[in-house]
């Protein structure tokens, strides 16, 4: 297949292109930098643009067979209201801009990412893919983030959207900034460590967006999270145990809040989901457990 990923050249764009082209596919990739680990491979072509805006990059879905869209600023940073502007544009333009470009009557494969936060802080409810969707910001932007790429059901184009958990892998994402913490021995639960944290490992995650492209039948909305989350607290003990650090230092909610502001309340949130529906379609987790992934990651 011929597959373009928006969000190229970050931390799970970067590892899906090195991955789908171990599996025999051209990839082209669209980032606004080329991603640290270069790929010099036959099936591999790097377009530098920014996808909040029209422009040439566009014309490369003309012939893929699939698109992945991973673009998006990162959330985990202090936001201000010119930050959350950033942070909903560069997931809503980006999407707008891909269907867009798509010629009607497609029959491209469009894998869109969203994220668990669409469910809001809902406490110990089981989230499957067919609850309501939260009111705070996060959930917010899932929301219209997911309209867009659905947008391309009406074009012809199978639509999947991904609402990601928090993804575990090597050199990036969320454990980039929990190992140095154990390891400083300031690791530990946040807040009461009580809420539900969704999670899933970067393997899964790659093998899960094939299973997806390969399936005909899978569409709309997919948790991509592992079948079993755990809370924060449990997560903590996993992680401590895996690096022989303590795990006992909690970081109160009042601190957490005063020094991230409304990010901080991501922290804190609650979302016990649960991926029903690629666990229905016959989708196979390699790291179901949270002490089997972060003792894998913490191998590496």
């Amino acid at each position: 297949m011929k597959i373009l990923i928006t969000g190229g050249s970050g931390f799970v764009g970067s590892k899906l292109a090195d991955f789908l082209i171990s599996k025999g596919h051209q990839v082209t990739a669209i980032g606004r930098s080329e991603p640290q680990q270069r790929f010099d491979r036959e099936n591999y072509h790097f377009v530098a643009a920014d996808t909040t805006g029209k422009g040439p990059w566009q014309k490369e879905l003309a012939d893929a067979d699939a698109v992945v869209n991973l673009a998006g600023a990162t959330i985990f940073k202090r936001w201000t209201e010119k930050y959350k502007k950033q942070i909903y544009d560069s997931r809503i333009a980006t999407t707008r801009n891909i269907v867009e470009a798509l010629p009607s009557g497609t029959n491209v494969v469009l894998c869109s990412a969203s994220g668990a936060g669409y469910y809001g802080s809902r406490g110990d409810d089981v989230l499957k893919e067919d609850e309501k969707a939260g009111s705070d910001f996060l959930a917010g932007v899932s929301m219209d983030w997911e309209k867009e790429a659905l947008r391309a059901n009406a074009k012809g184009a199978r639509v999947a959207v991904m609402r990601f958990g928090v993804i575990l892998g090597k050199d990036g994402g969320a454990m980039s900034k929990l190992i140095p913490a154990f390891k400083m021995f300031v690791g530990g639960p946040l807040g009461d460590g009580q809420q539900w944290f969704p999670w899933l490992h970067m393997a899964d995650l790659l093998a899960a967006v094939v299973f997806v492209l390969g399936h005909q039948e899978v569409s709309g909305p997919l948790n991509f999270c592992a079948p079993n989350p755990v809370r924060n607290r449990e997560l903590a003990r996993v992680l401590g145990a895996a690096l022989s650090r303590p795990s006992f230092m909690p970081a109160p909610a009042f601190l957490i809040r005063l020094a991230m502001g409304e990010f901080g309340d991501v922290f804190l949130g609650s979302q016990r989901t649960v991926p029903d529906k690629l666990l229905n379609h016959g989708f196979s987790f390699q790291y179901p457990d949270i002490r089997g992934a972060i003792e894998a990651i913490v191998a590496q």
